[in-house]
């Protein structure tokens, strides 16, 4: 199917509401908060919005003793893990413009920017982590252990190949298929990751990196709720796209993505965490991958795993950012208290150029 690039300045742009599409529409590129067809993004917008955080925020000088106390394998999961986050965070903040150029639905090309933008943040994040904690020697080489690491890049590839084809192939298919490569990067990808750290936190360790990781995977959550009700419309708009050859494509992606988690986890993980093993780690992405596919309206990838392992619920309760918790009042800077008015006049004005 022809995907149609959108114009910058369309002066014969439809203003109808009724005739906004996902892609192939005739966009004025206008952004109207007070007329937008798909609903949801008001509420989506507000969250993102809402959201808003610096990494500074978080007091990271217990994290700088905590790093030199952790034993070899955590420290090297740290690494790797913080390698391979702080990559594919900065290839969403490069690759999102890409996908933008064919959204003929404004209002979610403004989502989109705001997600390019806590992209970017995100990638401040894991900088601050790495400064913070370590030399700059120390952290350049993290920084590009993904280059020299064959498990890192190869787990990068996957993701990347299909950003690059549709760089080559600027077609609807493949611009599903990217769409549906964010919706993984986003859902299931990350999430090894996240719970490395959020398991040192619970065991009393890195409780400023835990609380970083808890602002990035909220923000995570609303680009998955964006880049699910993206293919729900283009699942109504767009039925050519979810063929059932098609859809067995998506599967097999998402089930590839399931598949590299669990490798990644086994390989830098395995079972010499304190507080994990791999049957947790794998019980959880599985469900994981379960819980993707039945948002997208897909069957299931994999028998026996509808619901959320026992072992693993702490992992949904110690990745609300928002908890009022001993650990959480700990890990906010001085920084913040005495730049409460400045954040503020940040949000406002961020509100005011938008508006």
């Amino acid at each position: 199917m022809e995907l149609k690039k959108k114009a910058l300045f369309n002066a014969f742009g439809d203003i109808e509401v009724r005739k906004r599409r996902m892609i192939n529409g005739n966009t004025t590129n206008l952004n109207d908060f007070n007329n937008m067809k798909y609903s949801w993004v008001s509420d989506w917008y507000r969250q993102a919005m809402n959201n808003f955080w610096i990494p500074e925020e978080i007091n990271l000088t217990q994290d700088i003793r905590d790093y030199r106390l952790l034993n070899e394998k955590e420290r090297t999961a740290y690494d790797k893990i913080l390698s391979f986050l702080v990559f594919l965070d900065s290839l969403q903040t490069a690759n999102l413009p890409n996908i933008g150029e064919y959204i003929t639905a404004n209002e979610i090309n403004l989502c989109l920017t705001i997600q390019a933008f806590q992209e970017a943040v995100h990638s401040q994040s894991y900088s601050y982590m790495l400064d913070s904690i370590c030399s700059p020697a120390k952290r350049d080489e993290i920084l590009y252990q993904w280059k020299y690491d064959e498990h890192l890049l190869k787990r990068n590839e996957f993701i990347g190949e299909q950003y690059n084809a549709f760089l080559e192939h600027k077609d609807s298919f493949h611009l599903m298929k990217t769409i549906m490569a964010n919706y993984i990067l986003e859902g299931i990808y990350f999430y090894s990751g996240f719970m490395f750290f959020y398991n040192l936190g619970r065991m009393g360790n890195m409780s400023g990196s835990a609380q970083e990781i808890r602002y990035i995977n909220r923000d995570e959550n609303t680009h998955l709720w964006l880049f699910r009700n993206m293919i729900i419309e283009l699942q109504k708009e767009e039925p050519e796209l979810f063929t059932p050859d098609k859809i067995t494509v998506y599967r097999e992606m998402l089930k590839r993505g399931v598949e590299e988690e669990i490798a990644w986890g086994q390989y830098v993980l395995g079972n010499d965490i304190d507080g994990l093993t791999m049957e947790m780690i794998s019980d959880y992405i599985y469900y994981l991958g379960n819980l993707r596919a039945r948002s997208l309206n897909f069957e299931p990838l994999f028998e026996g795993y509808e619901k959320e392992p026992e072992s693993m619920k702490w992992v949904s309760i110690y990745s609300n950012a928002n908890n009022i918790k001993t650990d959480f009042f700990e890990a906010k800077s001085s920084f913040s208290h005495l730049n409460t008015k400045a954040l503020s006049r940040i949000r406002f004005l961020i509100l005011l150029t938008w508006n």
